[in-house]
């Protein structure tokens, strides 16, 4: 990044907060430093960055508005800047608004997105990231309107917004991958218009005994389909003599809902969610394209409770291709389960936390010890690790990239 954008970002946010002071409006947020290293006998460093987060809000009777500016400045000076959110809020007496760029957060799960899909995911650094670094803010216009203990909820979002993947030549970068050597972009971008815009709806219901959500949507697929163009000289080889990819987005509509209760000092969680259509590979030498369009759902059942003081969460989490195939590459059912166990000592000074995701159909799991610890007001040193194991599968391909990592962070 050259001189004068490093210069630009500074000055954004130098005048956001000036502004913000200027107005009498509230500002906060943190200054962190974030180094770890891979644990090979190397310990080559798997990230150096240095973060400022500012988020800047004001709130009256009847408007308000929220800037949350941040810059990454990394190891080899290197700079990413932008806006997370940035939004005004409109008070009517049974109704709010909100325009502009916002993360929107829906449903019950704990790591995992299943009707969470309003706000993209920035998945460069696979799931280690806080959520609200992964979650990717989107122009968009939201509207609540409350009667009684529910709420109606719509969305309406003008611009298609894709996962956002790591670089290959990233950590990252995902195994699992097809050969992306000769690749066809020309039907990637979804164009903004009208009729490309996507729609969320929500209902909940917030009460004593139950909180419940009800949501649908119609929605580009985050995740492009792997379309394959094969040209064979001869059919009878094991693999095409060329193969050009063509990654393309493609509507799909999908409802779901989730719910959380308490019985007996155990909360219950639960959260699913249908999709209608959804593209998959496959491995059909017949099937020239490479994809097929299946149903698909996505659900988990949870539980959280406290025994002796410390706090334990756990999640049985499936997805399921409906009218399954043998071509599809993917398995008809992937099992997945997390375990979360979290404590605090010396007057909550020191927390001790494990969270840990586990897949049974490769054996391969994510384990991420944290110890967090308050050495003054507003500032907290973190120090973590983040360890694979298997060889296959959503965890077991990151196997050479267990790392441990400390944080010094200051909020204020």
């Amino acid at each position: 990044m050259n001189f004068m954008k490093k210069i630009t970002a500074i000055a954004l946010l130098l005048t956001a907060a000036g502004t913000s002071y200027a107005q009498d409006s509230e500002i906060h947020g943190y200054v962190r430093n974030y180094t770890g290293a891979l644990t090979d006998d190397q310990g080559n460093f798997s990230i150096i960055q240095n973060t400022l987060d500012l988020d800047i809000e004001k709130t009256g009777m009847d408007m308000g508005f929220k800037a949350n500016p941040y810059v990454y400045h990394y190891v080899d000076d290197r700079l990413d800047y932008g806006l997370r959110e940035a939004y005004i809020d409109l008070y009517f007496k049974s109704m709010d608004l909100r325009l502009g760029k916002q993360q929107i957060i829906w449903g019950q799960a704990d790591g995992v997105f299943i009707t969470d899909v309003v706000s993209p995911k920035n998945l460069r650094e696979f799931l280690l990231p806080n959520f609200e670094e992964i979650r990717v803010g989107i122009t968009s216009l939201k509207a609540d309107y409350y009667v009684g203990n529910h709420t109606f909820e719509l969305v309406w979002v003008p611009e298609f917004v894709p996962t956002q993947y790591p670089d290959r030549e990233s950590i990252w970068f995902p195994s699992m991958y097809p050969d992306f050597a000769n690749l066809d972009k020309s039907q990637k971008d979804i164009r903004p218009s009208i009729e490309n815009s996507e729609v969320f709806f929500k209902y909940s219901l917030l009460s004593s005994a139950l909180d419940l959500e009800l949501m649908g949507g119609y929605m580009w697929d985050d995740d492009p389909a792997m379309h394959m163009d094969r040209f064979d000289t001869n059919p009878q080889t094991p693999m095409p003599d060329s193969l050009v990819i063509r990654p393309q987005h493609h509507r799909i509509s999908l409802a779901g809902g989730s719910f959380s209760t308490d019985i007996g000092g155990v909360v219950l969680r639960g959260e699913g969610a249908f999709y209608n259509d959804k593209y998959f590979p496959t491995t059909s030498r017949t099937d020239r394209d490479g994809v097929v369009q299946k149903d698909y759902a996505h659900y988990l059942m949870g539980m959280d409770f406290i025994i002796g003081g410390v706090n334990f969460s756990t999640q049985f989490i499936q997805e399921a291709i409906l009218d399954y195939e043998d071509p599809v590459r993917q398995d008809e059912f992937e099992n997945t389960m997390t375990f979360l166990v979290r404590d605090d000592f010396f007057r909550d000074k020191l927390t001790l936390e494990l969270f840990t995701y586990y897949g049974f159909k490769h054996d391969d799991a994510l384990v991420r010890p944290k110890a967090t610890y308050e050495v003054a007001t507003g500032v907290n040193l973190i120090a973590g690790a983040n360890l694979f194991t298997g060889t296959e599968g959503r965890f077991g391909q990151y196997n050479g990239n267990d790392m441990a990592y400390f944080k010094l962070r200051f909020d204020f």
